[in-house]
């Protein structure tokens, strides 16, 4: 006798027929009697030597059929919790070695450091000798920052890596890091300038200051280069953000007039012709002005100050892409305004369907959701969906 694994559980263990969670099961893996694991069609081996110990990846023992088969279910579970139904698409997976942003930590060893992910459910560094999700271009800094930081970390006192993939190559934000002196910063200038970063920034405790960057730092966003602020939000891989785009642009097909809430550096607002932007981050909002002089962006929180009815009233579409909080107070506005469609991006599939019952309550309709799989072999799913409503 024997169990099925028939799905994938948020965290990422298999789930027997029974509810029973098995670690590594796959759907199509099977339990057998004495507690082994015999792998199904789905179940592969793991290309990466860290995983599982490694936090960066938690579903490397999944193939696609079975990766892609969890961002449905995440996203049909959540709206079941809802009382929701729409139409769920084929998800877009992000290929490996695509991650073009991530944080790294760093600690000092010895006289060298260790450099990577932390194990998971852990503060322990895995010191990072392979990583089969990251750009080439960053993995590619990975053994310069040991030796880098080996010689100016203190003992006991992690560090942070922010590492983003831009116009001009990699720019890099050491978190933690003290650099004293002519010596230390001459040190890492060298490093910057003779592995072509774009730029190098450090924050000691009082925010980022940049010590290297021979060109001003900008990405490019659907066809135009917006000056990029240190530590700005960019989505994590190139194809995934097309993809994201890509949804929106259908989700306010028609739209003569459309806002992008909760904008940064305008990701949606540039490739969708935005009138109106509202962005909280102040650097964000600046660098979204300079490059879209047309539109009409403004520094706003919407947390605390969401565009109320009335305002709406200017907008036949509205895109929302709100951190992982969600966006309730927005949406509760939105919900009374007689904007006709909406797109909303979201990186939480619980906040996004609590939100979109808050819209189904005030008359829309969820027409379709689309799963994206930016962070490859993580649970963490992302999401674009279409709201629409009668005029």
């Amino acid at each position: 006798m024997h169990e099925l694994i028939v799905r994938i559980a948020a965290r990422g263990d298999g789930v027997t027929e029974s509810g029973r969670h098995v670690p590594f099961g796959v759907p199509g893996d099977a339990l057998l009697d004495d507690g082994a694991l015999a792998p199904g069609p789905h179940h592969q081996e793991p290309p990466c030597r860290h995983f599982p110990e490694c936090g960066g990846c938690q579903l490397q023992h999944a193939d696609e059929v079975a990766y892609g088969g969890y961002l449905v279910s995440r996203v049909a579970t959540a709206l079941a919790q809802h009382e929701l139904t729409a139409e769920i698409r084929e998800p877009h997976l992000s290929p490996p070695n695509s991650r073009r942003r991530a944080t790294l930590r760093a600690l000092k060893v010895g006289s060298g450091a260790v450099v990577g992910f932390n194990a998971e459910k852990s503060h322990r560094i895995i010191d990072m000798r392979e990583c089969h999700i990251l750009r080439p271009e960053l993995f590619a800094l990975v053994q310069p920052l040991r030796e880098l930081l080996g010689g100016l970390l203190k003992p006991k006192r992690p560090a942070e890596i922010v590492l983003t993939l831009i116009d001009g190559g990699p720019d890099v934000l050491l978190k933690g890091v003290e650099a004293q002196g002519l010596a230390a910063t001459e040190r890492l200038t060298s490093f910057a300038a003779g592995l072509q970063l774009a730029r190098l920034s450090l924050d000691q405790g009082i925010g980022p200051e940049t010590v290297y960057e021979p060109e001003p730092a900008t990405a490019t966003l659907s066809g135009h280069r917006v000056p990029f602020p240190v530590g700005a939000f960019l989505q994590a891989t190139a194809d995934g953000e097309a993809a994201l785009v890509g949804c929106a642009r259908e989700a306010v097909a028609g739209a003569s007039a459309i806002a992008d809430l909760f904008a940064g550096i305008g990701t949606f607002a540039l490739g969708l012709g935005a009138k109106c932007a509202a962005e909280a981050s102040r650097d964000a909002a600046a660098a979204l002005k300079r490059a879209a002089p047309a539109t009409a962006v403004e520094h706003r929180d919407l947390y605390r100050r969401p565009l109320d009815a009335g305002e709406l009233q200017r907008f036949d579409a509205v895109i929302l892409d709100p951190p992982r909080a969600g966006a309730e107070e927005q949406v509760r506005e939105l919900a009374r305004s007689a904007v006709r469609r909406i797109a909303y991006v979201s990186c939480n599939p619980a906040t996004f369907t609590r939100d979109a019952r808050i819209l189904a309550d005030g008359g829309y309709s969820l027409e379709w959701v689309q799963p994206v799989g930016q962070f490859r072999w993580s649970t963490h799913v992302e999401l674009a969906a279409c709201f629409s409503r009668d005029g």
